[in-house]
């Protein structure tokens, strides 16, 4: 089996992005898979098409994006991405779409592919704050996860694939009074455990593992 993973670059002022920076340290092979990493921009279409790209290369059986949601304070896989755009902050290009759609023949939603409540049993297991996510938002992430999804239904049905949001590293807060941040090791070691419960779980659990808008 193999698995890709992505992160993003830097954006809205930040020096890092925690999600790449957990991502470039995660071991090469996790419960017998392959694990690719790769760097994506922070820029409406084209990290979706850097997601794509790699895919194409890579002809991976699972791909998980990762991205920063700061302000929460755990690790959040998400069930869901919407046809939407709509930028609070311009991208690293200075695009700021408001109210567009990702794809004008696309459904207005598709659920995530991974067994995102599998996955969030498996770190709360091992201590490490996690929760279910109903909501992406509506930037780059979004479009990242949201064109995945809709890439699988139409070229690669064979695939799994989905997001997951991380929060700020801790050395990112040092100037943010009260905002909540998880060491990068353990980041680390949450996405470790997504990966390891996606290869181990091909359809997912029905536990209550509570839920972040």
């Amino acid at each position: 089996m193999k698995v890709l993973i992505t992160g993003f670059q830097p954006f809205g002022g930040e020096s890092i992005n925690p999600a790449y920076e957990a991502v470039k340290r995660l071991p090469q092979t996790i419960a017998g898979a392959s694990v690719i990493t790769k760097e994506i921009p922070v820029v409406f279409r084209q990290g979706s098409r850097a997601v794509y790209e790699a895919v194409q290369k890579e002809q991976p059986d699972v791909v998980i994006c990762v991205g920063q949601a700061g302000g929460r304070s755990g690790i959040t896989p998400e069930f869901v991405g919407i046809n939407y755009q709509d930028a609070r902050i311009p991208d690293n290009d200075g695009n700021q779409p408001v109210g567009e759609s990702i794809q004008p023949d696309g459904p207005n939603a598709y659920f995530t592919k991974l067994p995102v409540k599998a996955m969030v049993a498996a770190m709360k297991k091992e201590g490490i704050p996690a929760a279910v996510s109903f909501s992406a938002g509506t930037y780059v992430c979004n479009d990242v996860m949201y064109q995945l999804l809709y890439d699988i239904d139409r070229e690669f049905p064979q695939m799994r694939g989905g997001f997951i949001h991380v929060p700020y590293a801790e050395e990112q807060v040092k100037d943010k009074p009260n905002m909540p941040a998880l060491p990068l090791a353990t980041i680390v070691r949450g996405l470790e455990i997504c990966i390891r419960a996606v290869i181990e779980n091909e359809t997912d659990c029905r536990e209550i593992s509570g839920v972040e808008s």
